[in-house]
């Protein structure tokens, strides 16, 4: 699933519409396509633009239909191409058996000289899944891509990680895939701020009337990087005694914003699950730290100093090394 869907892109799945279902009506294609019917008539423009035949009746039968003897354009894959395409599913999701079986379908049908070499990678290569990755739901996906590019305001119902619901008002701006997690960019109107929520923790997704108008110097990317330790539930607060250019390099954007400070710098940030913040990301940081922020962090922190300290027979020393003298 790409993470944006152009208008030319909208345009060809139309076509494909119209060559299975000629006299398919502007209601029926705009339904099939998950946009208004003005946008579908849109997509009908473009068609025409790019100088493919499309014909069109009023009428109880009247439609849209591909003139004689349409047909979509071949799609022609260079070797180099055809490999990065295998290289790419064969790293994202090669697990997923509609990706998997989609892969085949391309390679079948790619010229021998081409698909010879993909064919090969395909059998003989694998790729261990990334447990950190996490796949959204095919539908909930396109419904919010649609939204992002029909600029339409959605309502999303949302399931954190620790368990809390809710639902939010949101204008989606982009798609972005980080690390093999997708999450949705966007506006929350509840908020009054940006947020970004993970698409397989997505419950439902309904359209709005109302539209909207993104940033004009969007980057999905960086805001993405920017926002992803925002308003979670529980706040945190992390003091490093260290400074911020050597800190930097270990503390992930989901983990807050990172500031310099008189004696090092502090990390602000936001979290759902603060025993994953604690055990997972903060216990990683190889410099000196103190939590001055967020009780439900800082419990988390005992809990797995307590752990620690139980696995040396109940004490913690200046130096570990010495704790484990004539233990063999």
């Amino acid at each position: 699933m790409p993470t944006d869907l152009s208008p030319t892109a909208r345009a060809l799945r139309a076509m494909e519409t119209l060559q299975a279902r000629p006299g398919v009506t502007a209601g029926e294609l705009a339904a099939g396509l998950g946009v208004t019917e003005r946008a579908a008539r849109r997509y009908i423009g473009i068609l025409r633009e790019a100088g493919i035949p499309v014909e069109s009746a009023r009428g109880p039968y009247g439609g849209y239909r591909l003139g004689r003897g349409t047909r979509l354009p071949p799609v022609a894959f260079t070797e180099p191409e055809a490999l990065g395409l295998v290289m790419a599913v064969l790293n994202g999701q090669p697990t997923a058996t509609d990706v998997g079986a989609a892969l085949d379908k391309v390679i079948r049908a790619l010229p021998e000289s081409v698909g010879r070499q993909a064919a090969a990678l395909r059998e003989y290569a694998s790729a261990a899944p990334d447990r950190f990755a996490a796949r959204p739901d095919l539908a909930t996906t396109s419904t919010l891509v649609a939204a992002i590019a029909d600029r339409r305001r959605v309502v999303v119902a949302y399931r954190s990680e620790s368990g809390n619901q809710w639902k939010a008002e949101v204008d989606p701006w982009a798609v972005v895939v980080r690390h093999g997690r997708w999450y949705l960019l966007c506006y929350s109107h509840h908020a009054d701020a940006v947020r970004t929520y993970r698409i397989d923790r997505v419950r439902q997704v309904q359209r709005s009337t109302h539209t909207f108008e993104p940033p004009d110097d969007l980057d999905p990317v960086a805001a993405l990087e920017e926002h992803l330790g925002a308003g979670w539930e529980f706040a945190t607060r992390v003091v490093f005694d260290a400074p911020l250019a050597e800190v930097a390099p270990w503390i992930r954007p989901p983990m807050g914003r990172l500031e310099p400070s008189r004696d090092g710098c502090v990390l602000v940030g936001s979290t759902s699950n603060p025993t994953m913040y604690a055990q997972e990301w903060l216990a990683n940081v190889p410099f000196p730290f103190r939590v001055e922020g967020g009780p439900e962090l800082r419990a988390a922190i005992a809990r797995l100093a307590s752990r620690l300290a139980a696995a040396l027979g109940g004490q913690l020393m200046d130096d570990p090394g010495r704790g484990l003298q004539g233990r063999g």
